[in-house]
């Protein structure tokens, strides 16, 4: 199977500027038999809100015009996305990411670890790790700082994650998260990690991209520079994810998961 990470430059507040680029990505990786397409976090709405009476009217209830858009797009493109996006639940604001595929939407992952920056200063915490069942396999979301905290990958991949989607917004401080617990994570829990980040200043942040999608042994298949948006694709085995265990009977025997 082949997968995809889209590595963008959303533009604050100008949605349909930014959701017009990622269905052009869409496109982009369903025409080089990319199956699954992973997005930044907050790439439709944007991320360094100073408030959140700004940040509200970029926010939208899920379903809604945007998610609507991401399903045509999917359907037609025979292609399934994880997009994040700013979700408005009643009164709340919520940094959420959502899974889309060619029958509609599938779920909405709600982001649980939230840093005292941009938008997430304004938004309430989620408090589901959900995995999806999916005619791909196995997809579980996370969202940038989430990625920090060992626990929610373990959960993810626990419930039987094959792939973590990871949209995200590293600015240049969280750089050591691109080089270095990307791979940890990966690793730990022999799953395929897709971190797709963005490139680019907003306000008073610069963000570091180096996008990257990584096996379950590690190693990184594809990754993006730090300053240009690019596509990144990787063919993938989710049985590779499924095989926990080095074993031979007898001999050298090491359980990943007790």
């Amino acid at each position: 199977m082949r997968v995809a990470v889209a590595q963008l430059e959303p533009e604050l507040g100008e949605k349909t500027r930014n959701l017009e680029a990622c269905i052009a990505r869409m496109e982009g990786a369903a025409g080089v038999g990319a199956a699954l397409l992973v997005l930044p976090e907050c790439a439709i709405p944007g991320y360094m809100f100073d408030s959140a009476d700004e940040a509200r009217p970029f926010a939208e209830e899920i379903p809604g015009p945007s998610t609507d858009a991401l399903e045509r797009a999917c359907a037609r493109l025979d292609l399934h996305v994880v997009c994040g996006l700013l979700e408005r639940d009643g009164e709340a604001l919520r940094n959420s990411a959502v899974l889309v595929g060619p029958d509609g939407l599938i779920g909405t992952y709600r982001k649980t670890h939230l840093p005292f920056l941009g938008v997430d200063r304004f938004t309430q915490p989620g408090d589901e790790l959900p995995v999806y069942e999916t005619r791909l396999g196995r997809i579980g979301v996370e969202i940038c700082y989430d990625l920090r905290f060992p626990e929610v990958t373990r959960t993810l991949a626990l419930k039987g994650a094959d792939l973590v989607a990871h949209p995200t917004n590293f600015p240049l401080a969280a750089k050591v998260q691109t080089e270095v617990i990307t791979l940890a994570r990966a690793a730990e829990n022999r799953v395929y990690l897709l971190t797709a980040n963005r490139v680019g200043r907003e306000r008073t942040a610069e963000f570091c991209g180096w996008s990257q999608i990584v096996d379950p042994f590690g190693k990184r298949l594809a990754e993006a520079g730090e300053t240009e948006e690019a596509l990144l694709v990787a063919d993938v085995d989710v049985e590779r994810a499924r095989d926990k265990d080095y074993v031979i009977p007898g001999e050298y025997e090491l359980y990943l998961f007790g």
